[in-house]
């Protein structure tokens, strides 16, 4: 079966997801961050595809694109390329990184395209791990003083001060847009909870574990998916203990 044509932006505007096949983590550690925003600045710049807004998550990631259709089509394919052999080299992997081809929406309607803007910036606190200004891998403090790849100039242009923009971003809101569906019941977190903690229901395995190595696992288990409230619930450990362990502090 032929694949369906994806649908053209009249503004020039698309929002666009990737992710890790079988939702299995894309950035195991910093470097791999800054390797993948590097190449994206790098084909933006060749394929003249600027970014509004973007937002790294260890298994996914949300852009806010501006550019032609065919070049967007590029850029893409550019860093999934660029992306997947650097990953896999430096983990000794082979086979698909990412899912499928990547997902993309037009985004035409001037409060659709703030929808998105602000969606994109608020997946850390979505996700339960920080807040947006806290994360640091997504474009939130771009606005202040954007890169060459990057254009504000829509954002800027109702929302022309700082302290305007903390506050939209901030705003408790309902934005919904184009998502993967990441939401998994406790059934499923608690198979993944069981892989580091065998005895997760009475936590003896948590308690027998000196604090760097139950952070650890703490880290682990929220890295593959399971939300705060699902491992509070699931382990007994205190949200605050959770977040610190993630590094949200």
């Amino acid at each position: 079966m032929s694949r369906k044509p994806r649908a053209a932006s009249y503004s020039g505007y698309m929002h666009v997801i990737t992710r890790g096949i079988n939702k299995q983590r894309i950035f195991e550690d910093p470097r791999d961050y800054g390797y993948y925003l590097k190449r994206l600045s790098q084909y933006c710049m060749d394929t003249e595809v600027k970014i509004c807004a973007y937002c790294l998550m260890n298994n996914h990631v949300h852009l806010l694109l501006k550019g032609e259709k065919d070049a967007i089509a590029v850029l893409m394919k550019k860093i999934g390329v660029s992306y997947s052999y650097y990953f896999n080299s430096k983990y000794n992997r082979v086979g698909h990184l990412f899912q499928d081809r990547y997902r993309s929406e037009p985004v035409d309607d001037g409060r659709y395209f703030f929808t998105v803007f602000r969606y994109i910036l608020n997946n850390p606190q979505k996700a339960g791990i920080c807040s947006a200004s806290k994360y640091g891998w997504s474009s939130y403090w771009d606005y202040y003083n954007p890169p060459e790849y990057m254009d504000f100039s829509y954002v800027k242009k109702y929302i022309d001060n700082g302290e305007r923009y903390r506050k939209f971003i901030g705003t408790e809101n309902d934005d919904s847009c184009m998502e993967y569906d990441e939401k998994h019941d406790d059934t499923w977190a608690e198979e993944i909870v069981r892989e580091y903690v065998p005895e997760d229901k009475n936590q003896k395995g948590l308690k027998s574990m000196d604090k760097n190595e139950r952070f650890d696992v703490l880290k682990k288990i929220h890295g593959r998916g399971v939300t705060l409230r699902q491992i509070e619930r699931l382990t007994g450990v205190s949200r605050p203990t959770i977040k610190k362990a993630i590094g949200d502090r």
